[in-house]
């Protein structure tokens, strides 16, 4: 990628202004939420040694950097969403940052949704964990017309001889 190429986590700044220097070493990561914006392009840009290196110890002894990497080739990478932000600031020890990462693999758009944790170390900003956020499940507000209740169009008839015919 190149440093005038927009930056792949949609900052809105060029690759060489936002996650690049990061990803060099050039500088380190002002903010969490910087950081993470900065671990969604090394999968993008390939530079899967750069997500041991910006994780906490503890994390960089489960890596698997072989799998990171079939990951990062295999996914088409469409953007990253930051929904929301707690701390993680340059005053703060600790930050969370809450994400969407979009991408395709296997010909299917999946949607990684995650609230991950990342600690002030010595020498910057870590990723420390992170949870997955699942879909919420669809709610009715209305309860569910059974086959035998009356029909809801007010026609007096049963739903299934009615409005539910063939469901």
């Amino acid at each position: 990628m190149k440093n005038e190429d927009l930056c792949p986590c949609k900052s809105g700044k060029t690759f060489g202004e936002c996650c690049g220097p990061v990803l060099s070493g050039a500088v380190k990561a002002e903010t969490a939420e910087a950081l993470m914006r900065a671990r969604y392009s090394s999968y993008v840009t390939g530079d899967v040694g750069f997500l041991r290196t910006s994780a906490t110890k503890a994390v960089q002894e489960d890596f698997d950097e072989n799998a990171s990497r079939a990951w990062s080739n295999a996914a088409e990478w469409h953007g990253l969403e930051i929904i929301s932000t707690e701390r993680g600031q340059p005053g703060d020890d600790d930050g969370v940052v809450e994400f969407r990462a979009l991408y395709s693999a296997n010909g299917e758009f999946c949607n990684h949704h995650e609230v991950s944790n990342f600690v002030r170390e010595a020498d910057g900003w870590k990723f420390a964990d992170g949870e997955l956020v699942g879909e919420k499940p669809i709610v009715r507000e209305e309860p569910k017309v059974g086959r035998n209740d009356p029909c809801p169009c007010g026609s007096g008839k049963k739903y299934k001889k009615c409005c539910g015919r063939g469901a």
